[in-house]
């Protein structure tokens, strides 16, 4: 089976912990190299964020763990790359 090398997810997550807190804690996870979290949109009790993570063989269910466990809630799989290397997005006639 082809490794995870890029997930994007939608995720809805309280004020704490921080982004910086999130993203220290997705990145000590195996097969994760880079994580990039963007805030987008800011509640009273919750933010929703687009979480970008990179590496040499994500494991997902590792990844949705540490989301719950600090409280986010994963609404939605935006993009993943699996294989022996990354595609970057490239313009096809239909775009």
């Amino acid at each position: 089976m082809g490794k995870v090398r890029r997930l994007v997810l939608d995720v809805l997550k309280p004020h704490e912990p921080t982004i910086i807190e999130l993203a220290q804690h997705l990145s000590v996870l195996p097969g994760v190299e880079a994580v990039n979290i963007s805030i987008y949109e800011i509640d009273r009790r919750v933010e929703n964020a687009k979480i970008t993570i990179e590496g040499s063989d994500i494991i997902y269910e590792s990844v949705i763990k540490m989301i719950q466990e600090n409280g986010g809630t994963v609404h939605s799989i935006d993009e993943v790359v699996a294989g022996k290397m990354i595609i970057e997005d490239a313009v096809t006639p239909q775009d």
